[in-house]
């Protein structure tokens, strides 16, 4: 089956109801219901800019993106990715080439991918690392993996660094429909995350630093 959706737009991650870095624009989840599950994984939200791979290239979170010079690296990056995937198949995740709020001194890599889309269904959590190890492509760190419990959000909430952590996502390990990301997945991110007046793409071009610099 061939699908067109290369040029798609990943769909917006709610803010959970207690997220403080919700601002008047944000969308806000208004229910935990989609999350009390016996399998929920909840990785760091990375402070980058979200990007999708597909099989003819790459593109930020909105396909008509100007240039920006952050985006080289991924890019290049891209090209030895792209031609390893079908039409309608997506990697999704941060690229972290620019320091925007938080500055990184030791990343792994550039790129680091949290989701696996084929079609319009985001894949499962065990089968998007499978499929990141045989792209070569590193994931964003994970914090917890097992049951949802009436005081995990405030565990992590008090475990996190918020100097040096822009905040975590939750979502189920199982697959789901992209159109139930609004119920399946949501985001916590740090109150005041946003630190300067100036929006990362006008500023000047600071790179964030790998851990083998």
């Amino acid at each position: 089956m061939c699908y067109l959706t290369q040029m798609k737009k990943y769909g917006r991650t709610f803010h959970l109801p207690f997220s403080p870095g919700a601002t008047s624009d944000d969308k806000i989840m208004s229910s935990l219901d989609g999350l009390m599950v016996d399998d929920l994984v909840v990785t760091e939200k990375m402070d980058g800019e979200n990007t999708t791979i597909h099989a003819n290239g790459s593109h930020a979170r909105s396909p008509d993106s100007r240039y920006h010079p952050s985006r080289d690296w991924l890019k290049a990056f891209a090209a030895g990715i792209s031609p390893f995937l079908a039409d309608g198949e997506r990697i999704v995740g941060e690229n972290l080439y620019a320091h925007h709020s938080v500055y990184y001194s030791a990343l792994p890599s550039y790129f680091l991918g949290f989701s696996w889309i084929v079609g319009d269904e985001v894949q499962s959590w065990d089968l998007t690392l499978a499929r990141f190890e045989e792209l070569g492509i590193l994931p964003v760190p994970t914090l917890y993996r097992g049951p949802y419990h009436a005081t995990l959000f405030d565990h992590l909430m008090q475990t996190i660094d918020l100097t040096t952590q822009e905040g975590f996502v939750a979502r189920t390990a199982a697959s789901f429909a992209e159109a139930e990301m609004p119920i399946k997945m949501g985001k916590y991110v740090r109150e005041g995350h946003v630190q300067s007046k100036t929006h990362w793409m006008k500023a000047e071009l600071i790179p964030n630093r790998l851990s083998e610099d």
